[in-house]
């Protein structure tokens, strides 16, 4: 015995856009990312070598105005390096990755110069990247926009088929991209602009967030 179909009534008409929005801020944070590199004949003078610059390293962005929780361990290797025919071992160098959280983005130039000077030519940089702090607001922002876009356009068109919009009937969220391009470089590039600029000059410019928004009104006739 088959069940009796349920019983659907005729599809409300509607309106379905898309709607984008921006929003930008300054960056507040700056986020540096620096190896230690540390060559040696044997494994174990080599990490020895690179757990001293590290605490060196670590010493010098204390004081700095570096709090416990703006500096951590990323990654830590050692590899064998081999000579020049690849035949034969070498020697090993040990890696030891720092991740600094710079607050105050008029420090930054004082602190690079103090990490320099106490890792010395084991000191690789291998990114600087400002950011937000708080990146919560600025999506938040974004949304907004961009449900606003969304509905600007289907309110024309809306009035365009003799209607309003009723209740909303879906929202898909597309996404939000952030605007904003890090910098990077390696240790030769920096050690050179430390020599020339007594630090590294960075424009902190603006960061935006994009987000986009699918929505759907019910069409209600004026």
């Amino acid at each position: 015995m088959s069940m009796p179909s349920e019983h659907r009534g005729p599809r409300p008409a509607r309106v379905e856009v898309t709607g984008t929005g921006t929003a930008s801020a300054t960056p507040d944070v700056v986020r540096v990312a620096l190896g230690i590199r540390c060559d040696s004949e044997g494994v174990a003078a080599a990490l020895s070598a690179a757990a001293d610059t590290v605490r060196q390293v670590s010493a010098a962005a204390r004081a700095h105005g570096l709090a416990d929780r703006d500096i951590a361990s990323t990654s830590a290797s050692v590899q064998p390096r081999w000579n020049n025919d690849g035949s034969a071992v070498a020697g090993y160098t040990a890696y030891h990755q720092l991740t600094l959280l710079v607050r105050s983005l008029p420090s930054l130039n004082d602190l690079v110069d103090a990490v320099a000077d106490a890792a010395g030519n084991a000191l690789v940089i291998d990114g600087i990247t400002l950011d937000l702090a708080e990146r919560g607001p600025l999506a938040e922002h974004a949304r907004e926009a961009a449900f606003d876009d969304a509905q600007d356009k289907a309110q024309q068109y809306a009035a365009l088929a003799g209607a309003r919009l009723g209740r909303v009937l879906a929202v898909v969220e597309g996404g939000g991209v952030p605007g904003f391009e890090p910098m990077a470089g390696r240790r030769d590039a920096m050690m050179s602009m430390k020599a020339s600029a007594g630090g590294m000059p960075v424009e902190a410019g603006e960061h935006s967030v994009g987000a986009t928004v699918r929505v759907a009104w019910e069409l209600v006739p004026e």
